[in-house]
């Protein structure tokens, strides 16, 4: 039953998603009473997804650390530099600043695996992104955040270390444990019970902290609209500059496609508790929307890289 939940809400979870931020700002008088459940469900939702991770995976840095180096590149420095860019460009507003540049800041994401396999690129190589990217987030995003606010707005950084310590790197650490102690044999017993209920807290969490958008979204403006176009146009082009870039340097449909997945995919519901928790409410505006296209663009390059792979497939 519960492998057919997961599986369901896989399948919708594009049509999920948005759904609960709907219901969020509907009822966002419910949600602001349980903001204090959200980094425990994000905590569930990242131990859950690194129950498939283990020491291995790190092997693959020093294969392929080229590829490595230039994913977190990538996340880290191109992506937030393309994304201020944009922000400063169609908007005179520093809180959307933020937002859209925390929206691309954040660890990849850990679903890339999920459109890696389909799309049969390079796995190993793909959780070695994370997890790297994934430990490193407590020392790169008040880097990354620092940078963008400045003094116009305070950040606590010591506060943000210690919550990303506790909802990234301490769940990811203990699911790696449990992996190895059990010789692999978790992830097929516990992982695949627990993963439905780690859908399920991201769409709490989506609602939860809709909550805080509500009065940003409830009256239908050219704000609005423009910050979702543009959280769009920053996505997309996202996947599309990254798939590129893994041509261009390595010119490996499977790496390219394994590149594209790890540049394009992103960790967004950090992003949101990270808003919601440090920056004034607007921060939150551009990250929210992420979550909306997210993995309906993943599906749509997924048909992408199938015409690239046809097309560069190595000959033998």
């Amino acid at each position: 039953m519960l492998v057919n939940l997961n599986t369901w809400l896989q399948r919708w979870i594009a049509i999920l998603t948005p759904l609960s931020l709907l219901i969020g700002v509907l009822f966002h008088q419910v949600g602001e009473h349980l903001l204090f459940l959200v980094s425990w469900l994000f905590a569930f939702m990242t131990f859950v997804g690194s129950l498939g991770m283990n020491v291995k995976e790190v092997r693959m840095v020093v294969k392929h650390p080229s590829v490595v180096l230039v994913s977190i590149a990538f996340l880290h420095i191109l992506m937030p530099a393309w994304a201020y860019l944009l922000s400063i460009l169609f908007f005179d507003d520093h809180l959307l600043t933020v937002g859209f540049v925390l929206a691309v800041a954040v660890p990849t994401g850990v679903t890339s695996v999920i459109w890696v396999t389909i799309s049969k690129g390079n796995l190993p190589l793909c959780l070695s992104i994370i997890l790297i990217d994934t430990l490193s987030a407590p020392l790169v995003m008040p880097i990354v955040l620092h940078v963008v606010a400045g003094e116009r707005i305070a950040v606590e950084t010591t506060s943000l270390i210690l919550n990303l310590l506790w909802m990234i790197v301490m769940p990811t650490l203990l699911g790696i444990l449990l992996n190895e102690w059990t010789k692999g044999k978790i992830q097929s017993t516990l992982s695949p019970k627990l993963a439905p209920f780690s859908k399920l807290s991201l769409f709490a969490i989506v609602a939860i902290n809709g909550s805080a958008v509500a009065p940003y979204v409830k009256v239908i403006s050219w704000e609005l609209v423009g910050t979702i176009l543009l959280v769009l146009f920053i996505a997309t082009s996202g996947y599309a500059a990254a798939l590129a870039m893994g041509h261009l340097f390595w010119r490996d449909p499977v790496t390219a496609t394994t590149f594209m997945y790890v540049g394009g995919m992103r960790n967004i519901a950090i992003g949101v508790v990270i808003a919601t928790t440090y920056f004034p409410a607007k921060v939150a505006m551009p990250v929210v929307f992420g979550m909306l296209f997210q993995q309906v663009l993943a599906s749509l390059y997924s048909k992408v890289v199938e015409l690239y792979r046809n097309r560069y497939a190595p000959t033998v």
